[in-house]
Protein backbone atom coordinates (compact mmCIF):
# COMPACT_ATOMS: atom_id res chain seq x y z
CA UNK A 1 0.00 0.00 0.00
CA UNK A 2 1.35 3.61 -1.15
CA UNK A 3 2.12 5.79 2.11
CA UNK A 4 0.13 8.44 2.32
CA UNK A 5 2.30 11.78 2.03
CA UNK A 6 0.38 14.47 3.42
CA UNK A 7 -1.92 15.44 5.40
CA UNK A 8 -4.49 16.04 1.83
CA UNK A 9 -4.60 12.09 1.74
CA UNK A 10 -7.03 12.56 4.22
CA UNK A 11 -9.64 13.49 2.15
CA UNK A 12 -10.11 9.74 0.74
CA UNK A 13 -10.53 8.01 4.50
CA UNK A 14 -9.59 5.17 5.65
CA UNK A 15 -9.92 4.11 8.75
CA UNK A 16 -7.12 1.92 11.32
CA UNK A 17 -9.36 -0.80 10.83
CA UNK A 18 -9.77 -0.67 7.16
CA UNK A 19 -5.49 -0.19 7.04
CA UNK A 20 -5.42 -2.86 9.12
CA UNK A 21 -7.29 -5.32 6.84
CA UNK A 22 -5.65 -3.99 3.52
CA UNK A 23 -2.32 -4.36 5.52
CA UNK A 24 -3.42 -8.12 6.35
CA UNK A 25 -4.62 -9.18 3.20
CA UNK A 26 -1.08 -7.04 0.76
CA UNK A 27 1.77 -7.89 3.67
CA UNK A 28 0.55 -10.47 5.97
CA UNK A 29 3.77 -11.84 6.97
CA UNK A 30 5.55 -8.22 7.42
CA UNK A 31 5.92 -6.96 11.06
CA UNK A 32 4.23 -4.20 12.06
CA UNK A 33 5.59 -3.37 15.83
CA UNK A 34 8.66 -4.99 17.41
CA UNK A 35 8.45 -6.07 20.92
CA UNK A 36 11.38 -6.21 23.16
CA UNK A 37 10.68 -9.80 24.41
CA UNK A 38 8.85 -11.30 21.98
CA UNK A 39 8.68 -11.80 18.22
CA UNK A 40 7.30 -9.13 16.19
CA UNK A 41 3.80 -8.79 15.72
CA UNK A 42 2.94 -8.89 12.00
CA UNK A 43 0.27 -7.55 10.07
CA UNK A 44 -1.64 -10.74 9.78
CA UNK A 45 -1.40 -11.93 13.15
CA UNK A 46 -2.77 -8.79 14.50
CA UNK A 47 -5.66 -8.06 12.30
CA UNK A 48 -6.66 -12.27 12.91
CA UNK A 49 -6.41 -11.67 16.59
CA UNK A 50 -8.59 -8.30 16.72
CA UNK A 51 -11.02 -9.99 14.46
CA UNK A 52 -11.27 -12.52 17.36
CA UNK A 53 -11.72 -10.31 20.50
CA UNK A 54 -14.25 -7.98 17.79
CA UNK A 55 -16.56 -11.15 17.52
CA UNK A 56 -16.53 -11.59 21.45
CA UNK A 57 -16.69 -7.89 22.47
CA UNK A 58 -19.82 -7.97 20.21
CA UNK A 59 -21.06 -10.95 21.59
CA UNK A 60 -20.88 -9.60 25.13
CA UNK A 61 -22.93 -6.51 23.79
CA UNK A 62 -20.53 -3.85 22.68
CA UNK A 63 -21.87 -1.80 20.13
CA UNK A 64 -21.01 1.36 17.91
CA UNK A 65 -20.16 4.92 20.28
CA UNK A 66 -19.70 2.51 23.71
CA UNK A 67 -16.55 3.23 25.65
CA UNK A 68 -13.97 0.68 26.27
CA UNK A 69 -10.84 1.12 28.39
CA UNK A 70 -7.47 -0.40 28.88
CA UNK A 71 -5.09 0.33 31.61
CA UNK A 72 -1.95 -1.97 30.15
CA UNK A 73 1.85 -1.59 29.75
CA UNK A 74 2.87 -1.08 26.07
CA UNK A 75 2.04 -4.68 24.98
CA UNK A 76 1.09 -6.25 21.55
CA UNK A 77 -2.47 -6.62 22.93
CA UNK A 78 -2.96 -2.58 23.05
CA UNK A 79 -2.56 -2.72 19.09
CA UNK A 80 -5.21 -5.94 19.24
CA UNK A 81 -7.58 -3.95 21.11
CA UNK A 82 -7.45 -0.73 19.12
CA UNK A 83 -8.32 -2.76 15.95
CA UNK A 84 -11.07 -4.12 17.19
CA UNK A 85 -12.72 -1.26 18.52
CA UNK A 86 -12.25 0.36 15.44
CA UNK A 87 -13.76 -2.66 13.92
CA UNK A 88 -16.95 -2.29 15.54
CA UNK A 89 -16.73 1.69 15.50
CA UNK A 90 -16.36 1.67 19.79
CA UNK A 91 -14.55 4.17 21.32
CA UNK A 92 -10.59 3.87 22.87
CA UNK A 93 -9.64 5.16 26.46
CA UNK A 94 -6.48 4.49 27.18
CA UNK A 95 -5.27 4.82 30.95
CA UNK A 96 -1.98 5.51 31.98
CA UNK A 97 -0.55 2.48 34.10
CA UNK A 98 0.47 4.41 36.95
CA UNK A 99 -2.97 5.65 37.60
CA UNK A 100 -4.48 4.59 40.90
CA UNK A 101 -8.06 4.71 42.27
CA UNK A 102 -8.33 8.50 42.60
CA UNK A 103 -7.82 9.08 38.99
CA UNK A 104 -8.90 5.64 37.53
CA UNK A 105 -12.35 6.18 39.70
CA UNK A 106 -12.96 9.20 38.08
CA UNK A 107 -11.64 8.20 34.25
CA UNK A 108 -13.77 5.06 34.28
CA UNK A 109 -16.79 7.18 35.70
CA UNK A 110 -16.57 10.52 33.41
CA UNK A 111 -16.46 8.43 30.07
CA UNK A 112 -18.97 5.48 31.02
CA UNK A 113 -16.45 2.95 30.29
CA UNK A 114 -18.65 -0.18 29.54
CA UNK A 115 -15.54 -2.44 29.27
CA UNK A 116 -11.84 -2.32 30.57
CA UNK A 117 -8.78 -4.34 30.11
CA UNK A 118 -6.23 -4.57 32.86
CA UNK A 119 -3.90 -6.39 34.30
CA UNK A 120 -3.97 -7.80 37.56
CA UNK A 121 -0.20 -7.37 39.68
CA UNK A 122 1.81 -5.08 37.38
CA UNK A 123 5.18 -3.33 39.05
CA UNK A 124 4.23 -4.27 42.81
CA UNK A 125 0.40 -3.08 42.32
CA UNK A 126 -2.59 -5.11 42.37
CA UNK A 127 -4.48 -3.54 39.30
CA UNK A 128 -7.71 -6.20 39.56
CA UNK A 129 -7.50 -5.27 43.22
CA UNK A 130 -8.63 -1.63 42.90
CA UNK A 131 -11.15 -1.87 39.79
CA UNK A 132 -13.08 -4.69 41.93
CA UNK A 133 -13.15 -2.30 44.49
CA UNK A 134 -14.12 0.85 41.94
CA UNK A 135 -17.30 -1.74 40.25
CA UNK A 136 -19.96 -0.87 42.58
CA UNK A 137 -18.93 3.25 41.92
CA UNK A 138 -19.18 2.33 38.15
CA UNK A 139 -23.01 0.92 37.17
CA UNK A 140 -22.58 1.70 33.89
CA UNK A 141 -19.13 -0.99 33.89
CA UNK A 142 -20.53 -3.98 32.27
CA UNK A 143 -17.05 -6.24 32.03
CA UNK A 144 -13.63 -6.47 33.12
CA UNK A 145 -11.07 -8.32 31.04
CA UNK A 146 -7.68 -9.11 32.96
CA UNK A 147 -4.72 -9.57 30.12
CA UNK A 148 -1.86 -12.08 30.68
CA UNK A 149 -3.55 -13.61 34.07
CA UNK A 150 -4.70 -17.41 34.73
CA UNK A 151 -6.09 -15.74 37.92
CA UNK A 152 -9.96 -16.81 38.28
CA UNK A 153 -12.18 -14.20 39.66
CA UNK A 154 -15.57 -14.20 39.55
CA UNK A 155 -17.24 -11.69 36.95
CA UNK A 156 -13.81 -11.44 35.24
CA UNK A 157 -13.48 -12.46 32.10
CA UNK A 158 -9.59 -13.36 30.35
CA UNK A 159 -8.68 -11.72 27.22
CA UNK A 160 -7.02 -14.89 26.01
CA UNK A 161 -10.08 -16.86 26.11
CA UNK A 162 -12.06 -13.50 23.45
CA UNK A 163 -9.58 -15.42 21.26
CA UNK A 164 -10.44 -18.47 21.38
CA UNK A 165 -13.67 -18.11 19.92
CA UNK A 166 -14.88 -19.67 16.85
CA UNK A 167 -17.60 -16.95 16.15
CA UNK A 168 -17.04 -14.90 12.98
CA UNK A 169 -16.51 -11.22 13.79
CA UNK A 170 -20.23 -8.89 12.22
CA UNK A 171 -19.35 -6.87 9.20
CA UNK A 172 -16.89 -4.18 9.84
CA UNK A 173 -18.78 -0.80 11.19
CA UNK A 174 -18.77 2.09 8.52
CA UNK A 175 -17.72 4.71 11.10
CA UNK A 176 -17.43 8.14 9.78
CA UNK A 177 -14.04 10.57 9.94
CA UNK A 178 -15.17 12.87 12.21
CA UNK A 179 -16.67 10.24 14.55
CA UNK A 180 -15.43 10.43 18.06
CA UNK A 181 -12.52 7.35 17.88
CA UNK A 182 -10.40 8.10 21.20
CA UNK A 183 -10.79 9.59 24.75
CA UNK A 184 -7.76 10.61 26.22
CA UNK A 185 -7.76 12.10 29.59
CA UNK A 186 -5.05 15.46 30.41
CA UNK A 187 -4.28 17.00 33.21
CA UNK A 188 -5.97 20.97 33.56
CA UNK A 189 -5.68 23.55 35.71
CA UNK A 190 -9.15 22.88 37.17
CA UNK A 191 -8.01 19.74 39.57
CA UNK A 192 -9.28 16.58 37.94
CA UNK A 193 -8.25 15.63 34.68
CA UNK A 194 -10.48 16.35 31.68
CA UNK A 195 -11.32 14.21 29.00
CA UNK A 196 -9.91 14.98 24.98
CA UNK A 197 -12.01 13.88 22.09
CA UNK A 198 -10.52 12.49 19.07
CA UNK A 199 -11.96 11.91 15.96
CA UNK A 200 -10.57 9.40 13.20
CA UNK A 201 -9.88 12.24 11.18
CA UNK A 202 -7.86 14.16 13.48
CA UNK A 203 -5.98 11.40 14.74
CA UNK A 204 -4.90 10.57 11.14
CA UNK A 205 -4.24 13.67 10.77
CA UNK A 206 -1.51 13.84 13.48
CA UNK A 207 -0.04 10.53 12.44
CA UNK A 208 0.29 11.88 8.88
CA UNK A 209 1.94 14.98 10.26
CA UNK A 210 4.55 12.72 11.20
CA UNK A 211 4.82 10.90 8.59
CA UNK A 212 5.91 13.76 6.28
CA UNK A 213 7.41 15.64 8.62
CA UNK A 214 9.94 13.19 9.92
CA UNK A 215 10.16 11.84 5.48
CA UNK A 216 9.29 7.88 7.22
CA UNK A 217 9.11 5.58 5.05
CA UNK A 218 9.40 1.50 4.46
CA UNK A 219 13.61 1.72 5.88
CA UNK A 220 12.24 3.61 9.21
CA UNK A 221 11.58 2.03 13.04
CA UNK A 222 10.26 4.13 15.75
CA UNK A 223 11.64 3.54 19.05
CA UNK A 224 8.56 3.81 21.42
CA UNK A 225 9.50 4.04 25.04
CA UNK A 226 6.85 6.39 25.71
CA UNK A 227 3.42 4.57 27.22
CA UNK A 228 0.64 4.19 24.42
CA UNK A 229 -1.52 5.67 26.73
CA UNK A 230 0.10 8.79 25.71
CA UNK A 231 -0.92 10.34 22.74
CA UNK A 232 2.09 10.36 21.40
CA UNK A 233 2.60 6.43 22.52
CA UNK A 234 -0.57 5.71 21.01
CA UNK A 235 0.50 7.66 17.62
CA UNK A 236 3.33 6.76 16.72
CA UNK A 237 3.50 3.15 18.76
CA UNK A 238 0.59 1.41 18.20
CA UNK A 239 -1.09 3.10 14.76
CA UNK A 240 2.08 4.33 12.91
CA UNK A 241 2.72 1.25 11.27
CA UNK A 242 -1.04 1.35 9.71
CA UNK A 243 -0.78 4.93 8.80
CA UNK A 244 2.70 4.38 7.16
CA UNK A 245 5.45 2.04 5.72
CA UNK A 246 7.24 2.79 8.99
CA UNK A 247 6.98 -0.18 11.83
CA UNK A 248 7.57 0.44 15.60
CA UNK A 249 9.28 -1.04 18.54
CA UNK A 250 7.73 -1.06 21.98
CA UNK A 251 9.22 -0.47 24.96
CA UNK A 252 6.99 -1.82 27.27
CA UNK A 253 9.76 0.14 30.66
CA UNK A 254 12.36 2.22 30.44
CA UNK A 255 16.07 1.26 30.70
CA UNK A 256 18.80 2.74 29.03
CA UNK A 257 20.78 -0.23 28.61
CA UNK A 258 17.91 -2.22 27.13
CA UNK A 259 17.48 0.54 25.00
CA UNK A 260 20.94 0.86 23.68
CA UNK A 261 20.43 -3.33 22.64
CA UNK A 262 16.99 -2.69 21.26
CA UNK A 263 18.10 0.06 19.10
CA UNK A 264 20.80 -2.01 17.49
CA UNK A 265 18.70 -5.70 17.25
CA UNK A 266 15.79 -4.05 15.53
CA UNK A 267 17.85 -0.58 13.67
CA UNK A 268 15.59 1.50 15.09
CA UNK A 269 15.86 4.90 13.34
CA UNK A 270 13.48 7.41 14.82
CA UNK A 271 12.46 8.18 18.55
CA UNK A 272 9.65 10.43 19.81
CA UNK A 273 9.98 10.73 23.48
CA UNK A 274 10.52 12.87 26.46
CA UNK A 275 13.96 14.57 27.44
CA UNK A 276 15.26 12.62 30.48
CA UNK A 277 15.24 9.43 27.78
CA UNK A 278 17.69 11.32 25.24
CA UNK A 279 19.95 12.35 28.49
CA UNK A 280 19.97 9.39 29.63
CA UNK A 281 20.79 7.64 25.93
CA UNK A 282 23.07 10.00 24.94
CA UNK A 283 25.15 9.57 28.47
CA UNK A 284 25.30 5.50 27.99
CA UNK A 285 26.02 5.82 24.21
CA UNK A 286 28.98 8.09 25.72
CA UNK A 287 30.07 5.97 28.04
CA UNK A 288 30.27 2.83 25.84
CA UNK A 289 31.71 4.47 22.93
CA UNK A 290 28.59 3.22 20.10
CA UNK A 291 27.42 5.71 17.91
CA UNK A 292 24.14 3.79 17.25
CA UNK A 293 24.53 4.47 13.46
CA UNK A 294 20.78 3.55 12.57
CA UNK A 295 19.63 5.76 14.51
CA UNK A 296 18.80 9.20 12.80
CA UNK A 297 15.97 11.05 14.57
CA UNK A 298 15.23 12.15 18.11
CA UNK A 299 12.15 14.50 18.54
CA UNK A 300 11.83 15.94 22.12
CA UNK A 301 8.59 17.15 23.39
CA UNK A 302 6.55 17.57 26.80
CA UNK A 303 9.45 19.22 29.26
CA UNK A 304 12.19 21.31 28.41
CA UNK A 305 15.17 20.52 26.22
CA UNK A 306 18.60 22.11 26.75
CA UNK A 307 20.14 23.40 23.73
CA UNK A 308 23.55 21.34 25.08
CA UNK A 309 21.63 18.28 24.73
CA UNK A 310 21.04 18.70 21.04
CA UNK A 311 24.08 19.63 20.12
CA UNK A 312 25.86 17.24 22.41
CA UNK A 313 23.58 14.35 20.70
CA UNK A 314 25.07 15.37 17.41
CA UNK A 315 28.62 15.05 18.38
CA UNK A 316 28.03 11.43 20.42
CA UNK A 317 25.45 9.93 17.84
CA UNK A 318 27.00 10.13 14.56
CA UNK A 319 23.82 10.01 12.42
CA UNK A 320 21.60 11.64 14.76
CA UNK A 321 19.61 15.03 14.84
CA UNK A 322 17.70 15.15 18.13
CA UNK A 323 15.32 18.15 17.97
CA UNK A 324 12.06 20.38 19.89
CA UNK A 325 8.92 19.46 18.63
CA UNK A 326 5.38 21.21 20.20
CA UNK A 327 2.06 19.90 20.78
CA UNK A 328 -0.22 18.92 23.65
CA UNK A 329 -2.70 16.11 23.82
CA UNK A 330 -5.56 18.40 22.46
CA UNK A 331 -3.14 19.49 19.83
CA UNK A 332 -0.46 16.94 18.63
CA UNK A 333 2.42 17.58 16.44
CA UNK A 334 2.39 21.40 16.40
CA UNK A 335 5.32 21.39 14.90
CA UNK A 336 7.87 18.67 13.72
CA UNK A 337 11.28 20.14 14.62
CA UNK A 338 14.45 20.36 12.39
CA UNK A 339 15.55 17.42 11.21
CA UNK A 340 18.40 17.97 8.57
CA UNK A 341 22.23 18.54 9.86
CA UNK A 342 21.96 21.93 8.03
CA UNK A 343 19.37 23.29 10.68
CA UNK A 344 21.27 21.97 14.22
CA UNK A 345 21.59 25.50 15.49
CA UNK A 346 17.43 26.01 14.77
CA UNK A 347 16.61 22.35 15.98
CA UNK A 348 18.77 24.24 19.44
CA UNK A 349 17.00 26.84 19.91
CA UNK A 350 13.98 26.75 18.88
CA UNK A 351 10.47 24.46 19.42
CA UNK A 352 10.37 23.26 16.03
CA UNK A 353 8.77 24.06 12.52
CA UNK A 354 5.42 24.51 12.39
CA UNK A 355 3.79 22.14 9.79
CA UNK A 356 0.07 21.73 8.62
CA UNK A 357 -1.31 23.82 11.53
CA UNK A 358 -2.06 27.81 11.97
CA UNK A 359 -0.72 29.46 14.58
CA UNK A 360 -1.20 32.80 16.49
CA UNK A 361 0.46 34.34 18.73
CA UNK A 362 -2.27 36.44 20.67
CA UNK A 363 -1.45 39.31 23.42
CA UNK A 364 -3.95 39.56 26.83
CA UNK A 365 -6.49 41.50 24.71
CA UNK A 366 -6.68 38.86 21.97
CA UNK A 367 -4.66 41.20 19.24
CA UNK A 368 -2.17 39.32 17.44
CA UNK A 369 1.40 40.05 17.66
CA UNK A 370 4.25 39.86 15.20
CA UNK A 371 6.83 37.50 14.79
CA UNK A 372 9.27 37.73 17.80
CA UNK A 373 6.87 39.31 20.37
CA UNK A 374 5.89 37.20 23.25
CA UNK A 375 1.99 36.68 23.61
CA UNK A 376 -0.32 33.27 23.90
CA UNK A 377 0.00 30.69 21.24
CA UNK A 378 -3.05 29.36 20.18
CA UNK A 379 -3.42 27.29 17.49
CA UNK A 380 -5.71 25.73 14.62
CA UNK A 381 -5.53 22.60 12.48
CA UNK A 382 -6.96 19.23 11.04
CA UNK A 383 -5.36 17.52 13.88
CA UNK A 384 -6.97 19.29 16.63
CA UNK A 385 -9.58 17.57 19.01
CA UNK A 386 -12.85 17.53 18.63
CA UNK A 387 -13.08 19.24 21.71
CA UNK A 388 -13.66 18.12 25.97
CA UNK A 389 -16.10 15.67 27.59
CA UNK A 390 -17.45 18.92 29.46
CA UNK A 391 -19.17 21.77 26.56
CA UNK A 392 -18.02 24.50 29.10
CA UNK A 393 -14.53 23.25 29.15
CA UNK A 394 -14.59 23.21 25.24
CA UNK A 395 -16.52 26.66 25.29
CA UNK A 396 -13.27 28.29 27.72
CA UNK A 397 -10.34 26.58 25.49
CA UNK A 398 -11.64 27.05 21.86
CA UNK A 399 -12.74 30.74 20.65
CA UNK A 400 -15.04 31.29 17.98
CA UNK A 401 -12.93 31.07 15.50
CA UNK A 402 -11.61 27.40 16.38
CA UNK A 403 -8.45 28.25 17.96
CA UNK A 404 -7.09 26.53 20.69
CA UNK A 405 -5.86 28.20 23.57
CA UNK A 406 -2.87 26.32 24.39
CA UNK A 407 -1.91 28.30 28.13
CA UNK A 408 1.51 28.08 26.72
CA UNK A 409 3.49 31.76 26.28
CA UNK A 410 5.83 32.18 23.19
CA UNK A 411 6.71 33.86 19.96
CA UNK A 412 6.97 32.73 15.88
CA UNK A 413 10.21 33.05 14.29
CA UNK A 414 10.97 34.14 10.53
CA UNK A 415 12.23 30.53 9.66
CA UNK A 416 8.21 29.42 10.59
CA UNK A 417 9.80 28.18 14.03
CA UNK A 418 7.50 28.19 17.57
CA UNK A 419 9.51 29.24 20.74
CA UNK A 420 8.23 28.67 23.78
CA UNK A 421 9.22 30.64 26.93
CA UNK A 422 6.53 30.28 29.62
CA UNK A 423 3.59 28.31 30.66
CA UNK A 424 0.36 30.51 31.68
CA UNK A 425 -1.40 27.10 32.98
CA UNK A 426 -0.82 25.65 36.41
CA UNK A 427 1.14 22.71 35.00
CA UNK A 428 4.33 20.67 36.19
CA UNK A 429 5.68 18.89 33.30
CA UNK A 430 7.69 16.07 34.91
CA UNK A 431 9.57 13.40 32.83
CA UNK A 432 6.80 14.44 30.17
CA UNK A 433 3.73 13.58 32.13
CA UNK A 434 1.36 16.54 32.69
CA UNK A 435 0.24 16.71 36.58
CA UNK A 436 -2.18 19.29 37.81
CA UNK A 437 -1.19 21.18 40.49
CA UNK A 438 -4.52 21.87 41.54
CA UNK A 439 -5.29 18.21 42.05
CA UNK A 440 -2.54 17.70 44.29
CA UNK A 441 -3.25 20.67 46.11
CA UNK A 442 -6.77 19.35 46.34
CA UNK A 443 -5.50 16.29 48.00
CA UNK A 444 -2.94 18.30 50.18
CA UNK A 445 -5.77 20.31 51.88
CA UNK A 446 -7.58 17.34 53.21
CA UNK A 447 -4.44 16.70 55.54
CA UNK A 448 -5.84 17.73 59.22
CA UNK A 449 -2.63 19.84 59.31
CA UNK A 450 -2.64 22.02 56.36
CA UNK A 451 -4.36 25.10 55.84
CA UNK A 452 -3.08 26.08 53.05
CA UNK A 453 -0.98 24.34 50.10
CA UNK A 454 0.41 25.86 46.73
CA UNK A 455 2.18 23.27 44.45
CA UNK A 456 4.89 24.57 41.90
CA UNK A 457 7.08 23.23 39.39
CA UNK A 458 11.07 22.97 40.46
CA UNK A 459 14.09 22.14 37.92
CA UNK A 460 14.81 18.17 38.06
CA UNK A 461 18.22 17.29 36.76
CA UNK A 462 16.80 14.13 34.92
CA UNK A 463 12.96 14.61 34.97
CA UNK A 464 13.24 18.41 34.10
CA UNK A 465 10.03 19.49 36.51
CA UNK A 466 9.91 18.30 39.95
CA UNK A 467 6.90 18.73 42.19
CA UNK A 468 7.47 21.21 45.24
CA UNK A 469 4.50 21.88 48.30
CA UNK A 470 4.54 25.04 49.66
CA UNK A 471 2.44 24.72 52.82
CA UNK A 472 0.92 26.80 55.57
CA UNK A 473 0.47 24.59 58.84
CA UNK A 474 -1.78 24.88 62.00
CA UNK A 475 0.41 25.70 64.93
CA UNK A 476 3.50 26.12 63.08
CA UNK A 477 4.02 22.22 62.37
CA UNK A 478 6.08 20.82 59.59
CA UNK A 479 5.10 17.11 58.67
CA UNK A 480 8.03 15.62 56.87
CA UNK A 481 7.82 14.69 53.49
CA UNK A 482 8.02 11.11 54.09
CA UNK A 483 4.99 11.62 56.61
CA UNK A 484 3.17 13.70 53.51
CA UNK A 485 3.98 11.21 50.98
CA UNK A 486 2.47 8.38 53.44
CA UNK A 487 -0.50 10.34 53.15
CA UNK A 488 -0.77 10.93 50.04
CA UNK A 489 -0.25 7.09 49.19
CA UNK A 490 -3.03 6.14 51.54
CA UNK A 491 -5.17 9.15 48.88
CA UNK A 492 -4.83 6.92 46.61
CA UNK A 493 -2.90 9.98 44.63
CA UNK A 494 -0.51 8.48 42.03
CA UNK A 495 2.98 8.70 43.00
CA UNK A 496 4.47 10.63 40.33
CA UNK A 497 1.78 13.45 41.79
CA UNK A 498 3.76 13.31 44.90
CA UNK A 499 5.87 16.28 46.49
CA UNK A 500 9.71 15.93 46.20
CA UNK A 501 10.26 18.96 48.35
CA UNK A 502 8.27 20.44 50.93
CA UNK A 503 8.84 24.51 52.09
CA UNK A 504 6.69 26.07 55.22
CA UNK A 505 5.82 29.78 55.21
CA UNK A 506 3.72 31.04 58.12
CA UNK A 507 2.10 32.90 55.12
CA UNK A 508 1.74 32.79 51.49
CA UNK A 509 2.35 35.89 49.53
CA UNK A 510 -1.08 37.14 47.95
CA UNK A 511 -2.56 39.24 45.16
CA UNK A 512 -5.17 42.05 46.50
CA UNK A 513 -7.92 39.35 45.89
CA UNK A 514 -6.43 36.92 47.90
CA UNK A 515 -4.68 34.66 44.54
CA UNK A 516 -1.60 33.03 45.77
CA UNK A 517 1.12 34.32 43.77
CA UNK A 518 2.92 31.23 42.07
CA UNK A 519 5.29 33.44 40.30
CA UNK A 520 6.83 34.52 43.51
CA UNK A 521 6.73 31.42 45.10
CA UNK A 522 8.68 29.54 41.91
CA UNK A 523 11.63 32.18 41.80
CA UNK A 524 12.02 32.75 45.90
CA UNK A 525 11.38 29.48 47.10
CA UNK A 526 12.42 27.59 44.93
CA UNK A 527 15.77 27.56 43.96
CA UNK A 528 16.62 27.57 40.05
Amino acid sequence: MPTPATIESVAGFLSLAQLAEIKARNCPTKPAIFLEHESPITFGAVFNEALHLAASLHRLGLRQGDVVSFQLPNWRETAVIDIACCWLGLVINPIIPIYREREVGHILSDCGAKAVFILDQYRNFDHLHMIEGLRSQLPELEHIILVRSEQSVDGVLHYQSLLETSELPPSKVEVQPDDTKLIMYTSGTTGRAKAVHHSHRSLACAILNGVEGWSLDAEDVMLMPSPVTHITGYANGIELPFFSDAKSALMERWNVEDALTYIDRVKATVCVSATPFLQELVEAAENKQLKLPSLRAFACGGASVPPTLITRTAEVLENCQAFRVYGCTEAPLVSVGFIEKDELNLAANTDGRILNWEVLVIDDQGRVLDPGQDGEIVVRGPAMMKGYGEAEQTRLAVDDQGYFHTGDIGHTTAEGAIVITDRKKDIIIRGGENLSAREIEDVLHTHPLIVEAAVVAMPHERLGEGVCAVLVTRDGSQPSLAELQLFLEESKLAKQKWPEKLEYLTQMPKTASGKIKKDILRKKIVPS
